[in-house]
């Protein structure tokens, strides 16, 4: 199969169109012919040499896929050939094929194009995990959003809103506010000139916020502390801005703070399986549902890897950039 390489750590011409062996499809797994690959943050750390793929994993970067069973394991009876399915993948995505744990697999919603399908299972599972599971989001809870017109955020805007809670989008422009607020977030802060905790206070009349989702760190840490309610959750999916961040522990005290930290692809099989069990359960009938607004992708074929990084390490895209095999042109 043909499948894109990291050569060695570095920007994004390292990434190569190659030759390999297709993965084999062990006893509770399925081998997906991939339509298309999402293009994540986890995928640029792991090119710079920054995110080791775990022991067992496929070296290959990709970690959400969609596309077609093309092969079922021994054990697996859930799945057969010809399925069209995305899945989060434990790497391995930006190929052919790929094998995924059958745990992780879930069938394409209805009215999705396979192309669109890639774009969900790796930033919701993130956020299901997270946000949902982790931190306790539930109805009516205010959920502040950065990296709002990303992949990241549009998918905490979206599960947010499907569950009954509301969001507000932290954006730098107005095309990303106008984004945010088709997802369904209920007000943005634009943070290149408002200032995100005093803004956040308003709207809430003063109470702050329930939940944080945060992919900055650095300096923005103290604004969310500031920004948060007593007894408010902020969860730390990444650190575009700064891996460190001094912070007042008596503000954590006094508001009675939670600070929670993951990283999904080191999670078990069976803790990916329960959080595709909890999607199924409360998002998919949502994402099947007449009137669900899909996020905005911008595709590259899959030779053209390199130029997908570039456009995402630009931060200037909105939505999703998704990768796409010959096997998915026109899907």
């Amino acid at each position: 199969m043909q499948a894109v390489a990291i050569s060695s750590p570095g920007g994004p011409d390292v990434l190569q169109r190659q030759t390999w062996a297709m993965p084999p499809c062990r006893v509770g797994e399925v081998l997906i012919r991939v339509a298309a690959a999402g293009v994540n943050g986890p995928d640029l750390a792991q090119r710079r040499g920054h995110y080791d793929p775990p022991p067992d994993a496929s070296p290959l970067p990709g970690l959400e896929v969609a596309g077609e069973i093309f092969m079922v394991g021994d054990g697996v009876t859930d799945w057969q050939a010809g399925d069209r399915v995305m899945a989060l993948c434990n790497g391995g995505g930006y190929a052919d094929f790929v094998a995924v744990p059958a745990g992780q697999v879930l069938p394409v919603p209805t009215g999705l194009t396979l192309i669109e399908a890639a774009a969900l299972p790796e930033t919701w599972f993130t956020i299901t995990q997270t946000l949902v599971m982790r931190a306790g989001l539930a109805p009516s809870m205010t959920v502040l959003v950065h990296g709002a017109a990303g992949g990241i955020g549009g998918a905490a805007i979206q599960i947010a809103t499907i569950l009954g809670a509301q969001a507000i989008a932290v954006v730098s422009s107005t095309d990303k506010a106008a984004y945010a607020i088709r997802l369904g977030a209920i007000a943005t802060i634009d943070y290149t000139i408002e200032d995100v905790a005093a803004r956040a206070l308003e709207l809430t009349a003063g109470k702050g916020v329930d939940r944080v989702v945060d992919i900055i760190g650095g300096a923005m840490t103290e604004k969310n502390i500031a920004a948060s309610a007593r007894g408010g959750h902020i969860v730390q999916v990444s650190t575009l801005d700064g891996a460190t961040a001094p912070v007042s522990l008596r503000a954590i005290m006094a508001k009675q703070l939670t600070l929670s930290g993951s990283t999904l692809r080191p999670q078990t099989p069976a803790t990916k399986a329960a959080i595709a069990d909890r999607i199924r359960k409360d998002l998919l009938p949502a994402l099947s549902a007449p009137g669900f607004l899909k996020p905005d992708i911008t595709t590259f074929p899959i030779d053209d890897a390199p130029g997908a990084h570039r456009a995402m390490e630009g931060r200037q895209h909105i939505g999703k950039i998704v990768l796409v095999t010959p096997f998915g042109a026109g899907k």
